[in-house]
């Protein structure tokens, strides 16, 4: 079906798309209108968001769906509220920005509790409708009885009766105080001032929130209830990723799966978003609070499921003291650790030591007999708290362990499931304490369905090829594919792939090669007009050349478990500064350094994940999956490794150059970047996994070599205050 200017442009908010972007949304709209998924990579400046977003509406509007723009990056999250917002000034449209519950409660009370006071308030408005009917009738009828009708007193009568049981249940309802009185406001008050508010703009949750506060009304609930049929919702990943959430958040939209337009921006981040949804665990802690909970009742079943869960647990306890050699216990953090428990030929050592210590009429019958009766307290615990026999809700903790128990028993040693434990220190009590934990290796047993049920989707970023393997791990069946490279001008930015020391693991505590490193490093930092962005394999190896360097500039870096936006905001409020972090962390990607807030970024080493237990769990299975006729280990290694590298580096590569009048140098620093390479160590060479028009820009410099390359494009570019740096 072909379309005109007249159709998807209508939504475009500025003047006129670019050539590129016109063609994008055309290839896009014919895809949608096939109902076929897309693949979309487009460089920064490619204005992937208009170009999927306009088409996806225009198709939405024309067939009655809804789209739904999702990202897991806080900045394009603000950044999809603006093209909404300016989209809505040229073609009207009610749109919605969605948001967790827990961060819009106006009275800070967990999801359960919540869900129970909803019913509670629920119950008694119904309560308080039907007494407002009764009155009326009652009226009704007494006045009918005063006029001599015998009938209509006898009537009036049996209402009085039904009303006094109502008004008690009512007072009964108040009394327990277990109703949430902003709740009870969004149903009694008039809300059509709040609706006419939200979709006369895009509101951010947090203007929701302050309207709804004003009003003592609860702004997560109004929201949702305004999203029923709206034209876009813009919403974070786990709403789509979570099947639990997903089930729930098409309810609330008011669509099924399959009058849903999904566009997903970062999609190269759907792999292990994924995957992180998927998990299962459950702790020490949570089992011994339900033996503790099964201690206390008084069922048939209770010594089944106590006998069942106690025996899981002290495997579980059996299973880590095990694994911990000399010093290994007083060593554990606050942190969680793995412990190995899987086995290639058997099953994982936890569900051994289960079965070795289990006695008792069968496990299979007493798992189910936990898991029944779990969810009968469940249910109990519910009623308890809408009677306002409990003032809050109290969560299950037996219905937790047997469910887990269950998909333990039932999943461990499945294809594609890796089974973990793991081991703590409680930072309070200074205790020792496991987790186990079901790890779904291929997120695509999660995000198969999802892309089948949907109508279609569009999977957008500036890194999702090879296009093949992202169809293999999300699930994609018969995609269309499209991509675009760097749509500013070649002669304002320069990639220097770097015949620098191969910065191997085994080789990065070598003197020579941390010299040589620093000593390139400080040439960069020298010859840079502005920030120096530089990106280590680790967190360590950033702290390591940020001790190391000798520049004048200003030295930032970035640490693990800290929050980075105002180590950010000093980097580029600064001139002349370097910023050291690890390519796995947070300012790698969805984070825009505009101008000199970073004029250089540079890639240390080829810096691969660390390749723990679940990292060779992940290669296996995608081996055992993505093989085909090739070698297994080398698929599991490209798919799993290699691949998630590259892409990561280019995503830290577009740091730098973020609109057409931006120039910048992006520097790979290491041999295995460089074309020489692919001849001497081609087992290890890794520029061939980078697009070939990313190659092509690709330039090979000796490490003593590039400030004189860097000086001469800067100079080209007329960017130094005053006389260049000397060589």
């Amino acid at each position: 079906m072909a379309t005109t200017d007249d159709g998807y442009l209508r939504f475009f908010p500025y003047d006129q798309p670019y050539d590129h972007q016109r063609e994008a949304m055309s290839t896009i709209y014919d895809a949608l209108d096939e109902g076929r998924d897309v693949l979309f990579e487009g460089a920064c400046g490619t204005g992937k968001t208009l170009a999927s977003l306009v088409p996806a509406l225009e198709h939405a509007r024309e067939t009655g769906k809804t789209v739904v723009i999702t990202t897991n990056v806080h900045q394009q999250m603000r950044q999809f509220v603006e093209d909404a917002r300016a989209i809505t000034r040229k073609e009207r449209l009610r749109a919605v920005v969605f948001r967790g519950k827990g961060s819009m409660c106006h009275i800070d009370v967990d999801y359960e509790e919540c869900q129970a006071l909803r019913d509670t308030t629920r119950e008694l408005v119904d309560v308080e409708e039907d007494i407002a009917a009764l009155e009326r009738r009652e009226g009704e009828l007494l006045e009918e009885g005063q006029a001599g009708s015998s009938e209509a007193m006898d009537a009036r009568n049996a209402v009085v009766d039904e009303l006094r049981d109502l008004q008690e249940q009512q007072e009964e309802l108040r009394e327990e105080r277990s109703v949430c009185e902003h709740y009870y406001r969004n149903l009694t008050e008039n809300t059509e001032e709040f609706y006419a508010w939200l979709y006369d703009d895009v509101r951010t949750p947090d203007d929701v929130y302050e309207y709804a506060e004003q009003q003592g009304m609860c702004g997560y609930e109004l929201l949702k209830e305004g999203m029923d049929g709206v034209d876009l919702v813009v919403c974070n990943y786990h709403h789509l990723l979570d099947p639990t959430i997903r089930e729930q958040f098409f309810r609330w939209l008011g669509r099924d799966p399959e009058d849903v337009v999904a566009v997903f921006d970062e999609a190269h981040n759907v792999e292990s978003a994924a995957r992180d949804h998927a998990r299962r665990t459950l702790t020490e802690n949570t089992l011994d609070q339900a033996l503790d909970e099964l201690d206390g009742v008084e069922d048939s079943r209770a010594p089944n499921a106590a006998n069942v869960l106690e025996t899981f647990r002290d495997a579980l306890v059996e299973t880590y003291e095990d694994s911990f050699g000399f010093g290994d216990r007083e060593a554990v953090d606050d942190r969680w650790e793995d412990v190995t428990v899987a086995n290639d030929d058997r099953k994982d050592d936890l569900t051994l030591s289960f079965l070795q210590g289990y006695t008792g009429p069968g496990f299979p019958e007493e798992v189910d007999k936990a898991v029944d009766l779990g969810r009968d307290l469940d249910a109990r615990y519910e009623e308890e708290f809408k009677d306002g026999k409990r003032d809050t809700r109290k969560e299950c903790q037996t219905l937790q362990a047997a469910t887990f128990l269950a998909e333990w028993l039932a999943e461990s040693d499945d294809a594609g499931q890796y089974p973990v434990a793991s081991v703590r220190r409680d930072e309070s009590s200074g205790d020792v304490y496991g987790r186990a934990e079901l790890y779904t290796c291929i997120p695509e047993e999660v995000t198969r369905d999802l892309f089948e049920d949907l109508h279609a989707s569009v999977l957008m970023s500036a890194t999702l090829r090879p296009f093949d393997v992202t169809e293999d791990v999300v699930g994609l069946s018969d995609p269309v594919t499209m991509a675009y490279g760097a749509q500013f001008p070649e002669e304002r930015r320069r990639t220097y792939s770097v015949d620098g020391p191969a910065l191997f693991s085994s080789e990065r505590d070598d003197p020579e090669t941390q010299r040589t490193i620093a000593r390139t490093l400080e040439d960069v930092i020298r010859f840079t007009p502005g920030n120096t962005l530089v990106f280590c394999p680790s967190y360590s190896e950033a702290e390591r050349y940020h001790d190391m360097v000798a520049v004048s500039g200003t030295r930032y870096l970035d640490e693990p478990g800290k929050q980075a936006h105002d180590l950010r905001e000093a980097f580029t409020d600064g001139d002349d500064g370097v910023l050291f972090t690890s390519l796995w962390g947070t300012l790698g990607e969805g984070v825009s350094y505009d101008g000199d807030d970073a004029r250089t970024v540079v890639v240390v080493g080829v810096p691969y994940p660390h390749l723990d237990d679940r990292m060779e769990a992940v290669q296996d299975a995608y081996g055992t999956a993505f093989a085909d006729d090739a070698d297994a280990e080398e698929a599991g290694w490209r798919y799993a490794v290699e691949i998630p590298t590259v892409r990561k580096t280019r995503q830290a590569l577009g740091r730098v150059v973020r609109s057409p009048e931006d120039f910048g140098a992006r520097i790979l620093l290491d041999t295995r970047y460089t074309q020489g390479a692919e001849m001497e160590m081609h087992d290890y060479a890794v520029r061939g996994t980078f697009p070939p028009e990313e190659r092509s820009e690709m330039v090979d410099v000796a490490p003593d070599k590039l400030k004189f390359a860097l000086l001469n494009f800067y100079q080209d570019m007329r960017a130094y205050d005053g006389p260049p740096p000397k060589p």
